[in-house]
């Protein structure tokens, strides 16, 4: 028999960055697994970098690998996206302001405006599918605050500024508009986009993403084009 746990998250602003860069940063539409994956993980206190001396933070490898969907309770439309400016302040590279170093005495000296998106009204449903009892269990515990003290920061939004108002398990979701997988030679579907399911920060060209968008009528239960295993399928399930 199947088992499902159900999470509900909550917040009033959030931001999931694309890799990008320039004067104008968007988010994706919704939570993507890649970054759902992570959420849950900082739940059950479950370390998920690697402790390598390098310039890049790794992924573990040994990480558990999810399958799970995600959606929107509130419908899509109502999560709607706004933007802010925020000063970037950089080291540039090459020469490029090169003659303000001496100024600002070691500070970052490259200032310029730029235009960020972000999520507002967020209201959103993750689906676990079978997973282990040990995991369930620190999920639990960790809502409770049990590993508070050796959790690596708080369970963020996206954007380390922006916090969840709530992380509750649910018996089951009310009904929710899941985003499914959609495969390349379908017809459009509005809303289509593209969202990030595991993540290489060393190598961006080994990220994998998938073109993801929701379902007309929202359902209590994920269709079975929702589900992903994130951040990749365990070596078993591989064909």
């Amino acid at each position: 028999m199947t088992n499902y746990l159900w999470i509900r998250a909550i917040a009033p602003f959030a931001a999931y960055r694309y890799f990008q860069a320039g004067s104008y940063r968007s988010t994706m539409p919704i939570l993507p697994p890649s970054a759902a994956l992570g959420l849950v993980l900082n739940l059950a206190a479950i370390e998920m970098r690697e402790s390598v001396d390098d310039v890049t933070t790794q992924i573990r490898k040994d990480i558990p690998h999810l399958c799970l969907a995600i959606g929107t309770i509130t419908p899509p439309e109502r999560t709607y996206t706004s933007t802010l400016y925020q000063q970037l302040h950089s080291y540039p590279v090459g020469k490029p302001g090169e003659n303000l170093k001496e100024y600002v005495q070691g500070q970052k000296y490259w200032i310029v405006p730029v235009r960020r998106e972000i999520l507002a009204n967020l209201d959103m449903a993750i689906a676990l599918k079978n997973p282990e009892d040990g995991l369930v269990d620190r999920i639990l515990r960790g809502l409770n605050g049990e590993f508070n003290a050796q959790r690596y920061g708080l369970p963020f939004a996206g954007d380390n500024n922006l916090l969840f108002d709530r992380l509750e398990i649910l018996q089951r979701p009310p009904e929710t508009y899941w985003y499914e997988r959609i495969e390349l030679d379908a017809a459009p579907k509005l809303g289509t986009c593209r969202l990030t399911v595991g993540i290489n920060r060393k190598n961006n060209s080994e990220t994998t993403s998938f073109l993801y968008a929701p379902v007309e009528e929202p359902s209590i239960y994920p269709p079975d084009s929702a589900w992903t295993w994130t951040p990749k399928a365990p070596d078993r399930l591989q064909v």
